[in-house]
């Protein structure tokens, strides 16, 4: 008879740190497919890594249902004990690592889409010039990323969170404005005040998909205004107006980058906002995540005027 391999010691004489792992997987996902994605391996090995840790711990640790796996109170308690051996692991990796001189690992960058796609974007590859080793993942779109469900390493936000073990930094303050197309402007009514917005088509974010209240600008510009093409995406909504389809409050960020927009009632209407920095307070101290967050401050500094309505001639 052929002696099947064990994957893991028993834990009088060990423990086994993939079980840790595929723990956590789960608790942050909460299925089995998403846990298994993210390691980068198959359900069944995620399933009876999970089963043998409760085995082990003799305990359950998991609510299974069929909409996932809800942790239990000893779940909860056990997280916190996994998320510390997970720090020191991390740590651990990272001094060693500390020792070259090149930066390696990966870090998960979560952004709004309008910062991540038209800031962002086009510069990270500076920071790949100065460490080659190192990989960035960039996750940017309409919604926010969970720091404890490890989502994202780093989050950009323009929502500053008040609950969690998190670090926050503001970015920095930015500007908004209306603007619209060159040709959509020269093909429809002229607009020489605030009360000639209503005569006017307007693209902005459908309301009941808001992830955020600071989002919910469209009043702030004129109570009388109603959105006719409406999107959940801030770059769906830039290529609508590019492509003339009414006016839109946008960043002053992306106005600088498409010279094909064009400031409506600059000086009148001028809203502001701003971005935060948030890491997990667990992950603060690791060398990859102190080398973005740098890379990204240092960014918003040398780019301040973009953050800024452009001047009106």
């Amino acid at each position: 008879m052929t002696k099947r391999l064990c994957e893991k010691p028993h834990t009088q004489n060990g423990f086994n740190w993939e079980y840790v792992r595929a723990f956590l997987a789960v608790a942050r996902t909460g299925r089995l497919t998403a846990a298994a994605a993210r390691m980068q391996t198959d359900h069944a090995t995620v399933s009876r890594r999970i089963n043998d840790l409760e085995r082990d711990l003799d305990t359950t640790l998991f609510v299974r249902s069929p909409r996932g796996y809800a942790l239990t109170e000893q779940g909860e308690r056990f997280q916190e004990t996994a998320e510390g051996m997970e720090k020191l692991a991390q740590q651990a990796m990272d001094r060693v690592g500390g020792l070259d001189s090149a930066l390696t690992g990966t870090v998960r960058i979560g952004a709004p889409e309008g910062f991540g796609s038209y800031f962002l974007a086009p510069r990270l590859g500076g920071l790949i010039d100065d460490h080659p080793g190192f990989n960035v993942e960039l996750v940017s779109g309409p919604g926010l990323y969970s720091l404890s469900k490890r989502e994202a390493d780093i989050v950009v936000t323009i929502s500053r969170p008040t609950e969690g073990r998190l670090v926050v930094r503001k970015l920095i303050d930015f500007e908004l404005g209306l603007f619209a197309s060159r040709e959509y402007l020269a093909n429809n009514v002229e607009i020489s005040s605030a009360a000639d917005l209503v005569h006017h088509r307007f693209v902005g974010y459908i309301s009941d998909l808001l992830y955020t209240p600071e989002l919910d600008y469209i009043q702030d510009v004129h109570p009388g205004i109603d959105t006719t093409i409406e999107s959940n995406n801030l770059v769906t909504q830039v290529a609508a107006v590019l492509a003339g389809a009414g006016l839109c409050i946008l960043p002053s960020f992306i106005a600088h980058s498409r010279s094909e927009l064009a400031p409506v009632l600059a000086d009148e209407i001028r809203l502001n906002r701003s971005f935060w920095l948030v890491t997990h307070n667990d992950m603060r101290e690791l060398e990859r995540i102190k080398v973005t967050a740098k890379f990204l401050v240092e960014q918003v500094k040398q780019n301040t005027k973009l953050f800024t309505l452009p001047k009106t001639q």
